[in-house]
């Protein structure tokens, strides 16, 4: 399995964490549950993105996709950061979902920054390289 198959795994794992901590927010004030549903929109939008992208119809369609899943986790990071700074729920939940969607943009960037980098690449080259990969 190759990278774009494990990033699709564990942004569905970090969704699907993402999805319990905002239930309990849920139970919360008003400020909380408006917290957690931006939250949630972003943090599924990741996987949601990278799943779309496994299906694009071009090669500027995966970019984007991958691209979009990149400002989703940005996104994401800074909702967790907030509502670890004024939330009153579970604070262990936050450093632990902070890092991972900390690690799922730099995962994601770099699919894009490579994605981009074979775009430039003259056809040749591109063909070239891929028939010496086993």
């Amino acid at each position: 399995m190759g990278k774009a198959f494990e990033i699709g795994e564990r942004a569905f794992q970090f969704a699907a964490q993402t999805v319990r901590l905002c239930r309990e927010l849920e139970r919360q004030d008003d400020v909380s549950r408006t917290l957690a549903r931006q939250l949630l929109r972003s943090a599924t939008s990741i996987g949601a993105n990278i799943e779309e992208a496994k299906a694009g119809q071009s090669r500027a369609d995966f970019i984007s996709k991958y691209a979009i899943a990149l400002k989703e986790a940005r996104e994401t990071a800074y909702w967790l950061r907030l509502l670890a700074t004024t939330s009153r729920s579970r604070a262990d939940a936050y450093p632990v979902l902070q890092r991972e969607a900390q690690e799922l943009a730099k995962s994601v960037a770099a699919i894009v920054v490579k994605a981009k980098t074979n775009d430039r690449k003259p056809q040749k080259e591109q063909r070239n390289s891929r028939e010496s990969q086993p």
